[in-house]
């Protein structure tokens, strides 16, 4: 399983309006890629001055499945992000590899 991670430190000052958008546009634009078969969105613990981080993580159908996206949908879909907040956010974004999993 390929899980794409996206950590973002977003502007209190935009916060609230950046966490609609995630919820109601971009991540929803993200899944409709058909690419992933679910996602989640985290808040990150801990103290960070003057900000809020968040992670947002996908979870692939299949490594090719994951380089598509990256390749025909991550350029547009990260510069409308940028468009609507430049200034505001960091990210970072990482691939993991799930090894082992393990449920009660």
């Amino acid at each position: 399983m390929i899980v794409y991670n996206v950590t973002v430190s977003i502007d209190e000052n935009v916060g609230d309006e950046w966490l609609q958008w995630m919820r109601e546009t971009h991540i929803p634009d993200v899944m409709e890629t058909g690419h992933f078969k679910e996602s989640r969105l985290c808040r990150v613990h801990g103290e960070e001055e003057g900000g809020v981080t968040y992670a947002i993580t996908y979870v692939a159908f299949s490594e090719d499945a994951l380089n598509q996206y990256q390749d025909e949908h991550a350029p547009r879909l990260q510069a409308e992000h940028n468009e609507k907040f430049a200034g505001k956010y960091a990210a970072f974004r990482t691939l993991l590899s799930v090894i082992d999993e393990f449920k009660k």
